[in-house]
């Protein structure tokens, strides 16, 4: 029974990985942001260090994981800016490693309205 039972969630998890799509650790997610320019309402992210700044990267990683066949540890966000919109757009960049403890930097563009407590990532690359 219990070998059945192995089988049957080795076959579930198989067909799951097979039916994901394959979304690699370089590859774009999500779209950009349009009109991301500084003269519209972006700015610089005043403290970089900021808990919630650091927090929200290290969210940006977790869900992006979610969505891919990529394995990333979140290190830091090195740089960001940010514009106020009903809500607050970010656009963060990320220093990550890969499973194989190689560094990269990535772009994150995250959503968050904090009085709804509404987050979206809309976009994760690769910083070329």
């Amino acid at each position: 029974m219990r070998t059945s039972s192995f089988l049957l969630i080795i076959v579930v998890a198989f067909l799951y990985a097979i039916g994901s799509p394959a979304i690699g650790c370089g590859e774009r997610m999500g779209n950009q942001l349009r009109n991301t320019a500084i003269e519209n309402g972006w700015e610089p992210i005043g403290n970089i260090n900021n808990q919630h700044i650091q927090e929200l990267g290290h969210w940006a990683v977790l869900e992006f994981g979610k969505h891919v066949n990529c394995v990333l540890k979140f290190n830091k966000v090195v740089s960001g800016r940010q514009q106020l919109v009903s809500g607050m757009n970010y656009e963060l960049i990320i220093e990550a490693s890969d499973i194989g403890g190689k560094e990269d930097k990535y772009k994150a563009e995250v959503y968050e309205q904090t009085w709804t407590h509404k987050r979206q990532l809309l976009s994760f690359a690769k910083v070329k």
